[in-house]
């Protein structure tokens, strides 16, 4: 007896996985590495037409004065801040990058608002996370109505 086979479906060659480095310098992890994860792949997922594959990434947790170091010496602003990322274009059309967070600043700003700190740690994840793959926000007030604001919103809730 002979056997036929049937064509298979065209399958499309899957995206090469996301490279992501998380750890803590100074500090010990604030979030457990696979909810990071979730919230990079879930920011990661936002990109469509017009927007790059993010392709390597590192979230970095860092002490206050390393925050402020790099807020300084980067951004020309000697403060410490909650997050700071630093996108990266790469040579095949994706996007890499780095994101820097401040736990302490993040939970500073958690007490503030009256939300849990694991809240706005993910929220920063996300944040930055967006930047690296060229979203933008205006400064001031005006940023909470932007719709990369509005988009990380979302997000936050759904990793909730």
């Amino acid at each position: 007896m002979r056997r036929t086979s049937t064509a298979s479906p065209a399958r499309r060659p899957a995206a090469p996985a996301l490279e992501l480095s998380v750890r803590g310098a100074g500090v010990p992890l604030p979030l457990p590495v696979a909810l990071v994860r979730r919230a990079v792949a879930a920011a990661a997922r936002t990109g469509g037409r017009g927007r790059p594959r993010l392709a390597a990434l590192g979230v970095t947790f860092l002490t206050r004065p390393g925050i402020q170091r790099l807020n300084r010496e980067w951004l020309r602003h000697d403060w410490p801040t909650d997050v700071v990322s630093f996108p990266l274009a790469r040579p095949d059309g994706g996007r890499a990058g780095d994101v820097y967070i401040c736990p302490a600043v993040a939970r500073r700003e958690a007490a503030e608002r009256g939300i849990p700190a694991r809240e706005e740690l993910v929220r920063l994840v996300v944040h930055g996370t967006l930047h690296v793959l060229g979203h933008e926000h205006p400064e001031g007030e005006a940023r909470v109505a932007s719709p990369m604001w509005r988009l990380q919103e979302r997000l936050v809730r759904s990793l909730a």
